[in-house]
């Protein structure tokens, strides 16, 4: 029975499910759902995540929801193209580097991305630029590693990858819109100031498959 998997476009959350599916080289069936037309809080997606969020992962008889509770069960249902590493040292480290995102960069990249694109910027710029401050220092840790090595966390792609990249593209797209111009910062365009970023970025895009995860409202 294939794997199934509920997303919506545009979700961060969603989009690196789709990744590691993709790395991982799995078939799965895709059910895409309007989030704005609330498809996500159906009947039927809440018998599956009783909290009305994608993405939602359906293997067989197993359900399950959290982007990294389904990355972890996806590399231990499906060891190859591995997203935590091949011994118990690489998987500390990765996951050291994924606790690191989540803990001091994520809540900040939100809250520049949220109040863009809920066109509320003007109303928490001191708070936004506060989050941009941390971004910008988080930022340039992260060039540092990708000076030192073509992933972040090594020699291979691993779940931090698949974890960090939605979230820089998002903040990408929500920096090029013209309400975010009086925002000052160093990522449009970001070539000049973070090379190595850039070229990480390019190699995630370079994955087979990657056409199938990007966000098809952003093509319109």
């Amino acid at each position: 029975m294939a794997i199934e998997v509920y997303w919506g476009s545009g979700s961060i959350y969603s989009w690196r499910v789709l990744l590691a599916l993709e790395f991982k080289q799995l078939r799965y069936l895709s059910h895409s759902l309007n989030l704005s037309k609330q498809e996500h809080c159906s009947p039927e997606l809440l018998k599956l995540n009783p909290r009305g969020r994608v993405p939602v992962l359906v293997d067989g008889e197993f359900v399950c929801y959290e982007p990294l509770a389904i990355l972890t069960y996806l590399d231990c249902k499906y060891p190859q193209m591995p997203l935590f590493g091949r011994d118990a040292e690489e998987a500390g480290n990765i996951m050291r580097r994924v606790c690191e995102f989540q803990v001091y960069l994520e809540c900040h990249l939100n809250k520049i991305i949220t109040a863009i694109f809920l066109g509320v910027l003007e109303d928490r710029l001191e708070e936004v630029n506060a989050s941009l401050a941390v971004v910008i220092r988080e930022t340039r840790q992260i060039e540092r590693l990708l000076t030192q090595a073509q992933w972040l966390a090594g020699d291979h792609c691993s779940a931090v990858d698949i974890i960090a990249f939605p979230s820089i593209k998002i903040l990408q797209r929500a920096l090029a819109r013209r309400d975010a111009d009086e925002l000052n910062t160093p990522f449009e365009p970001l070539e000049p100031n973070f090379p190595a970023i850039a070229a990480w970025l390019r190699r995630v895009e370079a994955f087979p498959g990657y056409e199938r995860t990007y966000p098809p409202h952003w093509r319109a």
